[in-house]
């Protein structure tokens, strides 16, 4: 899944593979737009949002049922973060043009920052000031279990003091000192600065006040934001959401997902609008979509990446067709509490013999068609980063089936009937190992999401490299909401713990902040670490990734997790296959797998 600015939980995986689910689905139709075609003289873009993607959330504070990176990206538009992160100029930085901050200065000691904000204001013309910023720290410090980013021991627990210096500075205190990289990117990056003159009331007749201040105000707030939040019909006259502080308002926001944007002319930032009016098409299949790319209805869409032999048919109706690369990895987790493999799961030399069995590169090319890169652990691999080490570039573990096998018969395995069987149980070294049976198959049960050609197409590639091996694989399919409904973290007793492995990540499974640290995924206790996978060097490792600034950390990190295996892991595919008119700038894509409208231009 992807949603930006959900650091944690499932939330990530779900817009990232609507794209790609679609893609199997019958042809419909889509919300219609401005068809014009002379770029010189448009004032207007026609962006196709994924299929099944219907944009119903407004308020720049997601909660777990709403928050998803086009609805992420609309709010973005209309209320700009205070410290916005962009990787679309091609590096992972800070995008002072596209925030509401201008500096952030931390303390000697790694316990404080202090924020400096831009001179800037509201559409209404009230100043943006400190206030605004501690507007949104007292909503969601005292809604914090209804925020979608909120994992226990992180923001807000671990800022124990927010102090308004002036108008335009303001001092966030840390319960310890942490990474100054880390906490910019991963945690400050979430702040949001809300219009506090416009929206601290508790209902729509109550006068603005300072209720904010107190919990029990606060509260009543957020109650109030998010009543007025799911009536999705009134986005467009509701005098709550026409106070922004971004380079656009909305114009329309339809039930049926027919959004569209409009410049707003009081904007005062560094990221002005270069296209009056955006209109964001939303349709109930690729399909759709690729028959509006066709007609000419559609000035920036996708393809599948089946459909990249068709590439030279867009190039002729004057489309640019480029695969749009995310800062992301793919895995399948192993269930380390499943009461029939979870022993043999636990043992590292299992968890090579499935990993070498698993031919990454001629998966990316064969299934993918050249729009994924392999993944050897828990760095993205698909951009240029300083995380990555050296042994998770190399492949600690190339493909060879044969010396799975002989992994697994040094180990006491011997295969009968095709499936490797424990014969020689016990914990010696040349045996199966603590808890595992004699007689235990080593054969593996998958859940896997449907409606994918290409996920269908690399599960059987997976099943037949490691029948190989002797290593079974059976494949069960399901829709991405019940996969994950169905694989959650759990204990041995649970009967939900039946599940063995999983697989979500049609179009990638996680997309990271920024800082592409661990601790959701693979920390013993992490929020979204389903397969209770728990390592004490690893866990350390991952503490250190977030406390300390030394260029090293990161990349002992990956190092260690792609010599470990907590996961199995696969190829990352690109999020989307992008097509795009001739003539339309501005549309680097962003590897967060957000959209930025306000960089969009026509050229002349």
């Amino acid at each position: 899944m992807r949603a930006v600015r959900t650091h944690t939980g499932r939330r990530r995986w779900m817009l990232a593979t609507a794209a790609v689910l679609a893609s199997s689905v019958a042809l419909a139709g889509c919300s219609g737009g401005d068809n014009s075609t002379s770029a010189a003289k448009k004032t207007s873009i026609n962006y196709a949002l994924p299929a099944n993607f219907t944009p119903n959330w407004i308020l720049p504070i997601g909660t777990s049922a709403h928050l998803n990176t086009n609805n992420v990206s609309i709010a973005e538009s209309l209320w700009e973060p205070l410290i916005e992160y962009d990787g679309s100029t091609g590096k992972m930085e800070w995008n002072k043009k596209g925030s509401i901050a201008t500096a952030a200065n931390f303390a000697s000691d790694g316990k404080s920052v202090t924020i400096t904000l831009g001179k800037r204001s509201w559409s209404d013309g009230k100043p943006i000031t400190s206030r605004d910023v501690e507007f949104w720290y007292n909503i969601i410090t005292a809604n914090k279990k209804q925020w979608a980013n909120y994992n226990a021991g992180k923001a807000p627990d671990n800022w124990t003091k927010f102090s308004t210096i002036d108008a335009h500075h303001f001092k966030l205190t840390f319960d310890k000192k942490y990474n100054d990289q880390w906490m910019l990117a991963n945690e400050l990056s979430m702040i949001v600065p809300l219009p506090q003159h416009a929206w601290d009331k508790t209902s729509s007749s109550a006068k603005v006040s300072n209720a904010d201040r107190t919990t029990a105000g606060a509260q009543k707030v957020w109650k109030f934001l998010l009543g007025q939040a799911k009536k999705i019909s009134s986005y467009a006259s509701n005098p709550l959401w026409n106070v922004v502080s971004g380079p656009y308002k909305v114009k329309t926001f339809s039930t049926s997902g027919k959004v569209d944007l409009t410049a707003n002319t009081k904007y005062d930032g560094g990221e002005k609008a270069g296209i009056k009016t955006v209109h964001l098409l939303s349709f109930t299949t690729a399909d759709a979509e690729k028959n509006a790319l066709r007609s000419g209805g559609v000035d920036y869409g996708y393809i599948g990446p089946g459909d990249l032999d068709q590439k030279a048919s867009f190039t002729a109706k004057g489309y640019k067709v480029k695969p749009w690369s995310g800062w992301a990895i793919t895995y399948m987790p192993y269930n380390f509490n499943n009461p029939q493999l979870g022993a043999v799961f636990k043992q590292l030399y299992a968890r090579q013999a499935v990993q070498m069995s698993i031919n990454q590169p001629q998966l990316t090319k064969v299934i993918f068609n050249g729009t994924a890169v392999p993944t050897y652990g828990p760095i993205p691999q698909a951009e240029e980063s300083d995380f990555v080490s050296k042994v998770q570039q190399n492949n600690p573990y190339p493909f060879s089936t044969s010396k799975a096998a002989k992994l697994l018969t040094s180990h006491g395995w011997t295969k009968k009937d095709g499936v490797m069987t424990c014969t020689d149980a016990g914990t010696g070294s040349s045996q199966c190992g603590a808890g595992i049976d004699k007689g235990t198959k080593f054969e593996m049960h998958v859940l896997s999401q449907s409606g994918s050609s290409v996920t269908t197409n690399m599960m059987s590639a997976i099943k037949s490299s490691l029948s190989k091996t002797g290593i079974g694989f059976n494949i069960k399919s399901a829709p991405v909401n019940s996969v994950l409904s169905q694989t959650p973290q759990c204990t041995k007793k649970q009967s939900i713990c039946k599940w063995q492995l999983s697989f979500f990540g049609t179009a990638g499974s996680w997309y990271f902040p920024a800082y592409a640290t661990g601790d959701s995924l693979f920390q013993t206790g992490g929020g979204s670490n389903f397969g209770n996978y728990s390592n004490p060097k690893v866990d350390k490792l991952i503490n250190n990734s977030t406390t300390s600034s030394s260029a090293s950390v990161m990349k002992k990190y990956s190092a260690a997790l792609a010599k470990d295996l907590p996961v199995v892991w696969l190829p990352e595919p690109d999020y989307q296959v992008s097509v795009m008119k001739k003539g339309l700038t501005g549309f680097s894509q962003d590897p967060l797998a957000n959209f930025h409208p306000a960089q969009w231009k026509w050229s002349k």
